[in-house]
């Protein structure tokens, strides 16, 4: 069926939303047996998916804890890896206009994947659509797959062999891929990507994502300035794009 405002059909949004949230959910087994290696107990590990739910920070802190990295530092650097949420939280919060019984519920499913498949939307009833069953798909089967990994971690091993790891990732870049539509959208994110590819093997898990937050005001800095010399008659993407 095709949305009454005439955008993208109900069974689109699903379609594409369940795709994400399948792909991106299995990366629970990589969570569950990199938790219970690091030498968490099952029930902190199902408690970590269950409550924190944001793979990224979970990964830093049991990466950290795996390291011999002491607690409190480990749980800062996952705190402020997952602080990016509260920022996608205020355009979402435009975008799906829930009502105020719902929202605090609604802000646990606000990740990196549902904002993306939110994002991609061209109307409010897609958003909700999309927001609602990416976030419902990804945390019932993140929280499964969690637990089936924890409880198997002898069995599955190493996850790196699996690419379980990977999963999460490459989704969210195909779809931020298509939305880098201007120049100064690709500069940024190929400073980003540098950045945080980089600086991996320097600092400790979660710091490279957040020095490689920086690529985003640096490069607008830097574009401020080109405008105010040049006047924005010489923008390349205002004339690409006719505006």
């Amino acid at each position: 069926m095709r949305s009454e405002d005439g955008g993208k059909p109900d069974a689109a949004v699903v379609r594409d939303a369940l795709g994400v949230g399948v792909a991106v959910g299995l990366s629970g087994f990589a969570f569950g047996v990199t938790s219970a290696g690091s030498g968490l107990t099952l029930l902190q590990t199902c408690a970590l998916s269950l409550l924190v739910f944001t793979g990224a920070s979970q990964f830093a802190l049991v990466g950290a804890l795996a390291g011999g990295g002491n607690p409190f530092t480990a749980a800062a650097g996952a705190f402020f890896l997952g602080v990016r949420n509260a920022f996608y939280g205020l355009r979402l919060s435009q975008l799906l206009a829930l009502p105020r019984a719902v929202r605090p519920f609604a802000a646990q499913w606000v990740i990196d994947e549902t904002t993306a498949v939110a994002l991609a939307q061209p109307t409010r009833r897609s958003v909700r659509i999309g927001f609602t069953v990416t976030g419902l798909t990804l945390y019932v089967l993140w929280n499964l797959t969690t637990l089936l990994g924890a409880l198997g971690a002898d069995a599955i091993g190493d996850t790196d062999a699996w690419g379980l790891d990977a999963a999460g990732p490459a989704v969210f870049l195909a779809l931020l891929a298509p939305m880098l539509k201007t120049t100064t959208e690709r500069v940024v994110a190929g400073i980003a990507v540098v950045l945080g590819l980089g600086l991996l093997p320097i600092l400790p898990a979660g710091v490279p994502v957040l020095v490689a937050a920086l690529a985003a005001p640096a490069v607008l800095w830097a574009e401020g300035r080109r405008r105010a010399r040049t006047g924005p008659a010489e923008d390349d993407d205002t004339v690409e794009e006719g505006r």
